[in-house]
């Protein structure tokens, strides 16, 4: 088996055959954003099938293909759908994509998630800033021997979600006048959504929301180089004390009803970094 470096090379040197610029931005769609490459001027697309070494998205709504092209006139390359732990791939694989936009050039993160939300100041809809994370998965994708051309045996995590993007995502809000929040989110593995007692326990050591997604792609960003903005979609209330079945599909309607929000945060940053690089 090919070591995640070699592994990182193949799949460039398949993205270099259809697309052969330098992205400043990688972007990963969670639900909520499944339609947001509309907003791009396409210049190629790929099937994750058709990438060496990419895992082929299983999840519900995600489309699962990487797509390039320009966005506010940065170049960008956009994943329409991620991977899970809970189906089954290793974290290492989970987070390979987000290695390889590090080796193509790219300088910024940007990720979305759908949550739970357990902070009662939130409502279904509204839109949290990553703060900070809490990783519950019971892995890391660090785990293994380390290869320091990706980065270093024990990255810091003191800011894995870039304060800087963090606040002019603030000032984008106030702009398109619409609140965000900036909280914790922690990640677990699911599949399954948490009982009464496990929304207790996560709200108790310090999480405003709840995934199973983006965390261990942030933890590689860490390791790689890249600096992180990510936004969390409140898709239901996990209130322990007035807890109601969630329905997927509802999930969903909730998520998607976020999207203009959503786009326009990832549409403000790129215009703040097409600012700085002049």
């Amino acid at each position: 088996m090919l070591h995640l470096y070699e592994q990182i090379q193949e799949a460039v040197t398949k993205i270099h055959s259809v697309w052969d610029k330098k992205p400043h931005a990688g972007v990963i769609l969670g639900t909520g954003l499944g339609n947001f490459a509309e907003s791009i001027e396409v210049e190629a697309t790929l099937d994750y099938g058709d990438i060496p070494h990419f895992p082929v998205s299983t999840a519900t709504s995600h489309r699962g293909r990487l797509v390039f092209g320009s966005l506010r006139g940065l170049p960008v390359m956009v994943m329409e759908g991620r991977f899970h732990a809970y189906e089954g791939y290793p974290l290492s694989q989970i987070t390979l994509p987000v290695r390889v936009m590090k080796a193509l050039g790219a300088e910024v993160l940007i990720v979305s998630q759908a949550v739970g939300g357990m902070n009662p100041y939130y409502q279904p809809g509204d839109v949290m800033l990553i703060d900070d994370h809490i990783n519950l998965l019971g892995d890391n994708p660090l785990v293994g021997v380390n290869d320091d051309r990706l980065g270093p045996r024990f990255p810091d995590m003191s800011q894995p979600y870039d304060f800087e993007l963090l606040a002019e995502g603030q000032a984008i809000a106030r702009r398109n006048d619409f609140v965000v929040h900036r909280g914790v989110s922690v990640a677990v593995l699911g599949p399954c959504l948490e009982t009464r007692a496990e929304y207790r326990f996560l709200r108790a050591i310090g999480a405003d929301v709840v995934g199973m997604s983006t965390i261990p792609e942030v933890i590689t960003a860490v390791h790689c180089g890249l600096r992180s903005f990510g936004m969390s979609v409140v898709t239901d209330m996990c209130l322990p004390d007035a807890l109601q079945v969630a329905e997927v599909e509802e999930i969903i309607r909730v998520a998607n009803s976020a999207a203009p929000k959503l786009r326009a945060l990832v549409e403000g940053i790129l215009d703040y970094e097409a600012a700085k690089t002049g």
